[in-house]
């Protein structure tokens, strides 16, 4: 056995974590594990059963002097033989993951029951030493600190330990112990998984490669779906999808987050990638009541002033019932400008606009046509975020036969734009696929990939926009768990719940100055691109107003799920569960807009008092519209009804699934090893209907199709236990992915721009995804002191939904020359893509991990600790290209999928501070496949974000904070051709985010 010292005051250290830290759930497992310990005195008894099941316990030396056990024999889950161990002794536990906690029971002659639902240690320590029983029989003095977040870690990693099929999870304490905005930037720590950023904030996250699509998102114990929107149209505004929006949750709400990597049969079907499991904090978390509360300052270096984040929490419990409430509010500004286009176009030159000066083989190649970038754009773009998350728990648990637990969650997400921008798209731009106005070539610099990266113009008309767009994301969640055990062997489990998404834009106000007849240049070579302008940008009196623009959107989610299974208890290894679901699905929205143009037959003049200069950071200084004034000068509406839909936008996608599963969990012991396994097989029956208006020869026509989809999915999961402290884990299945919602729209949407745009259409009839998996993994686990994994996996998909692109004439599309803008029409080019089921594709990699205290080194140094994983995934896609009738395609990286990931955290932590910092590295990555073969694969350089933490515990109970996000200002660089040419779409940085603040607990 092992002796560590530990005194009171580290142990109350311990329990005064940061707020969230106290907000967590037992994982005591469910699996029953064979014990044969006999009557022998209660030190020798606890060491034996600590060997068994890895879990720590702890309690003060004189506790278990002189007391004696009666042992325990047979089948039982470990929080039941440690209850059988320890009856008699007027002893009680609190289990918290993989620590138990022995105190004195409250009052001895009168047992106290001990909820199945894990507790909060709250140990009662009469000694200044602890005992701690560990997996091995040595005997040591050294003193060892149990601290908050190496708490955390040791219980994530007990969680890994005990599942059957390939997990990682991270506990309270871990998420409060980084400097997390929300959830998404909390898993990016965990191995395979990597986040798309924007705003500075995370928002959505890629599992193995996969993108967020690929990923299902459980809330306690229900999928859950919610949308947002993006402030710049190169990351796809406003967000449509089934991938849920890491930014709608502050990462307090929660007090742990499961990834399951493996599939089976007992899981919903659905996320190829995995099942992220959310949870919330419950009343029987704690043995009695509980009030915690923190208040952060935070401040970023593109804004100006400090913001508030605060959360709060309490819960109580009178005998069988307990009651929760938490709440978390931050309020976040963020100004993340530089340099952007709208991607890049085949642009050809008419003769009359190449100036005499350009040599013959220059001319030659813009005669022909050179990819140039469309729109050249300083622009910032300043959000002002507000997110609130609010949730309650109650607890029903009148003994071991019966539990209820209902789980209410409420969270909003405001955001407050304010979006500049200039750029050469006024009547005379360089946008679309040729130039044949008054715009003339000075110079050019083309490359051997035939792109224009840098050039000089004249009679160019600059453009600028001012827009403001507010928004709000309301979602709420109803979730109720019951479990009733009629027998000692029978368990029947019961879920119902509801939840809706809505998200709401009811303001996204634009408007358009232009200022005529001016030098202009761009170079694109640099990393932030920069351009030169001919006038003064600055002087009101350059610019008169062009266009108005007012949009409304509007999307909403509707999701009812119930589930019944039941769990029979064979005998003592194998146990048969069988059960079935239903869920229905429902997706709807629209968008609402209006242009209005204002320069025929010439600019409309509006006073200089209307014109102010960009408000917030910027690279360049430019004249826009002062928003409310110009609408209210020249009368334009702003609310909008349903006469102004935008055509496509309005489509309805209805799912109905039943599904039912049967499956056997095998937990026994094999040659001295322990074995536990779970093989079965799910069935599914999927009912879509796509309703919406299709593009059609004759325009867009309303329809409605039906499709379905069904199909059984096996699985099967092997952990065995080779050797104390080793893991072996073998994983196979089936397993199947819908489609995206936009992809299956019976829709399309249209964007314009001058001189050209792009369709995008739905379809329908596309084929869910389906995958067989393989994947394996060997873990080893230092007693307490860390862990190191490697694991592999494989996914063949028969079919894989991707991409046909092609340019045509408008006129060929079959839709209405009423949705042009002005000085358009039926032969202006257009670029026209669509989902099609594809080829299937191939996905594999690697996953490293190590975790370890420095427990062995001397003196201070022994407080230090670290954890670091690494990634390596390759997966490939075939795309479809179709340029003047021809169809070539191209095989591209998986979108989302960056090759190489690295993530590393160094830590310190003692009884009076601690430290943190973190490193998480992503290689670069595709966003999409492109509008041409020759402009193929889009995507993302790769990023690294440093972050740290810093605290001091001022009290036993009150702790004080220091925090920093993004420490290098890592920017963000987008391209189209990210694989051959590398022309630059995006360079933006976010600026550094700081926060000070205090947490306490009483």
């Amino acid at each position: 056995m092992k002796i560590w010292g530990i005194s009171k005051g580290a142990l109350a250290i311990a329990c005064a974590a940061p707020v969230t830290a106290q907000a967590q759930p037992v994982a005591t497992p469910a699996a029953a594990v064979r014990f044969d310990i006999g009557a022998s005195d209660l030190r020798s008894a606890l060491s034996h059963f600590s060997r068994v099941t890895g879990m720590q316990v702890v309690v003060a030396p004189a506790m278990v002097s002189g007391r004696r056990t009666s042992g325990v024999r047979g089948a039982f889950t470990t929080r039941a033989a440690l209850d059988q161990l320890l009856r008699g002794t007027s002893l009680v536990a609190s289990v918290r993951g993989s620590v138990a906690i022995l105190k004195p029971q409250a009052n001895p002659s009168v047992p106290r029951p001990i909820p199945a639902a894990a507790v909060r240690p709250a140990p009662v320590v009469q000694d200044s030493a602890s005992y701690v029983s560990g997996a091995s029989d040595e005997l040591s003095t050294e003193e060892v600190v149990v601290t908050g977040f190496r708490q955390s870690i040791a219980e994530a990693q007990q969680l890994k330990r005990n599942a059957v099929g390939a997990e990682d999870d991270i506990v309270a304490t871990d998420i409060a112990a980084f400097p997390d905005l929300n959830l998404a930037e909390s898993l990016q720590r965990i191995p395979g998984i990597t986040i798309t950023r924007d705003s500075g904030e995370g928002r959505q996250i890629a599992l193995r490669g996969l993108g967020a699509d690929f990923t299902r998102t459980q809330l306690n114990g229900m999928e859950v779906l919610g949308n947002t929107a993006s402030g710049m149209d190169n990351r796809g505004g406003v967000s449509r999808s089934r991938s849920f929006d890491y930014s709608l949750f502050a990462s307090e709400l929660f007090s742990r987050v499961s990834v399951q990597k493996s599939y089976s049969a007992e899981q919903d079907e659905g996320g190829i990638a995995g099942t992220v499991q959310l949870t919330t904090a419950k009343p029987f978390d704690y043995d009695g009541a509980k009030f915690v509360v923190s208040a952060k300052g935070q401040t970023n270096t593109n804004t100006s002033g400090v913001t508030p984040r605060l959360v709060g929490l309490v819960s109580e419990r009178w005998g069988d019932f307990g009651a929760l409430f938490s709440v978390a509010y931050s309020h976040i500004r963020n100004n993340e400008y530089g340099y952007r286009n709208w991607g890049w176009g085949l642009t050809k030159y008419a003769p009359k606009n190449i100036a005499p000066g350009i040599d013959a083989a220059t001319r030659a190649n813009l005669l022909a046509g050179v990819w140039q970038p469309t729109a050249q754009s300083p622009s910032s773009w300043y959000t002002d975020r507000r997110r609130l998350g609010v949730t309650s728990a109650f607890q029903y648990h009148p003994g071991d036969r019966f539990k209820i637990d209902v789980d209410l969650l409420y969270g909003r997400l405001w955001d407050h734009r304010d979006g500049y921008a200039i750029a050469s798209a006024g009547a005379n731009p360089l946008t679309g696929t040729s130039i044949n106005g008054t715009q003339i070539i000075q110079s050019a610099v083309i490359d051997d990939t035939n792109t224009l990266r840098a050039a000089s113009f004249t009679g160019i008309d600059q453009r600028s926009e001012h827009h403001i767009v507010e928004n709000h994301t309301d979602f709420y969640q109803a979730v109720a768990n019951a479990e009733w055990k009629p027998t000692d062997r029978l368990t029947i489990h019961a879920l119902a719940g509801f939840e809706q998404s809505d998200f709401a834009q009811p303001v996204f106000d634009k408007v358009f100055m232009e200022a005529k007849n001016m030098a202009f240049s761009y170079d694109t070579r640099p990393d932030r691109p920069f351009n030169t302008y001919g006038k003064d940008l600055t002087d009101p009196n350059n610019w008169q107003l062009q266009r108005l623009d007012v949009q409304e959107n509007e999307i909403v989610n509707r999701y009812t799920n119930g589930q019944l299974e039941a769990a029979w208890q064979l005998n003592d290894a194998l146990t048969l569960k069988a059960g079935g679901a239903y869920k229905h699905f429902v997706n709807s929205g629209y968008t609402w807009a209006n242009k209005v143009f204002h320069n025929v037959p010439g600019l409309t003049p509006i006073p200089n008092d209307l014109k102010q200069l960009v408000g917030v950071d910027t690279t360049i200084q430019y004249i826009v519209g002062d928003v409310d004034g110009t609408y209210a000068y020249i009368g334009d509406k702003r609310n909008l009804t349903a006469a102004n839909l935008q055509a496509g936008s309005d489509y309805r996608v209805d799912e109905e699934t039943w599904a039912g599963f049967a499956q056997l969990n095998l937990d026994t012991q094999l040659a001295g090893m322990r074995l536990r396994a779970n093989a079965g097989v799910r069935y599914y029956s999927t009912d879509l209907t796509s309703s919406g208006n299709l593009a059609t020869g004759a325009g867009f026509v309303p329809v409605s199709i039906e499709n379905n989809s069904d199909g059984w999915l096996p699985a099967a999961n092997v952990a065995l236990d080779v050797a104390r402290d080793v893991v072996l884990r073998v994983s196979a299945s089936r397993n199947v992915n819908r489609p995206g919602l936009g992809d299956l729209a019976a829709a399309g949407s249209i964007t314009t721009r001058p001189n050209g745009g792009s369709l995008s259409l739905g379809n329908p009839f596309l084929k869910p995804f389906k995958a067989t998996s393989v994947e394996g993994s060997a873990e080893w686990y230092m007693d307490n002191d860390g862990f190191a994994s490697v694991a592999f996996f494989y996914k063949s998909m028969d079919s894989f939904i991707t991409s046909s692109s092609q340019q045509i004439p408008y006129g060929e599309t079959g839709l209405p020359l009423s949705l042009l803008i002005q000085g358009q029409d039926a032969s202006t080019p257009y670029d026209v893509s669509q989902p099609i089921n594809g080829p299937g594709a191939d996905i594999k990699g690697v996953e490293v991990a190590f975790q370890h205290d420095f427990t062995f080194l001397p003196g201070a140094l022994k407080d230090l600790g670290v954890v670091v994983n690494g990634t390596w995934f390759d997966g490939e896609r075939t795309a479809f290209y179709t340029t003047g009738g021809v169809t070539s395609s191209r095989v591209l990286p998986l979108d989302n999928l960056s090759k190489w990931a690295f993530n590393a955290t160094l830590y310190y932590e003692n009884p009076v501070w601690g430290a943190r910092i973190s490193s998480a590295y992503r290689d670069a990555y595709l966003t999409g496949a492109g509008n041409a073969l020759a402009n193929s694969g889009g995507g993302i350089k790769a990023t690294n974000n440093v972050d740290f933490q810093a605290h001091v515990n001022l009290l036993p109970n009150v702790r004080l904070i220091a925090e920093g996000i993004n420490l290098t200002n890592q920017p963000i660089e987008q391209f189209s051709s990210l694989l051959d040419a590398e022309r630059r779409e995006v360079y933006t940085t976010s600026g550094r985010t700081f926060a000070l603040g205090v947490s306490a607990e009483f």
